[in-house]
């Protein structure tokens, strides 16, 4: 009499439990960042011109200019700053060749500034 050789089937349903465990565990012990937000206002045909006359900032990809004049990125707040309390406008020009990483690192300088107005020239 001879017996027939049985195959042992491996049972899926105890590894699909232990990749379940894995995928929970590093689920829940994983850190989510939040991205943030940058505001960008853009200048549109009719809006009210303010009582000030506005600075006009130019952005490359290589230098920052103040109505005409290069600026380093640190020394822009001093630069755009003005009185106190008084309001301030600036209007954004950008270069062709501005990546967005760049207008977010002058935005989060020109953001900290108070009573400041900024308007983005968006190119046609």
């Amino acid at each position: 009499m001879q017996r027939k050789k049985r195959k042992n089937r491996l049972s899926m349903t105890s590894l699909i439990d232990v990749i379940f465990l894995l995928l929970l565990f590093f689920m829940l012990s994983s850190t989510f960042s939040k991205f943030s937000e940058v505001p960008l206002p853009v200048g549109t045909a009719g809006t009210v011109a303010s009582q000030t006359t506005p600075m006009f900032l130019r952005v490359t990809s290589d230098e920052i200019s103040l109505n005409g004049e290069t600026i380093a990125l640190d020394g822009l707040p001093a630069a755009l700053a003005g009185e106190p309390d008084a309001p301030t406008a600036a209007i954004v020009g950008l270069g062709p060749e501005v990546t967005a990483q760049r207008l977010t690192d002058v935005l989060a300088v020109v953001k900290m500034i108070p009573h400041l107005t900024l308007n983005v020239l968006v190119p046609a």
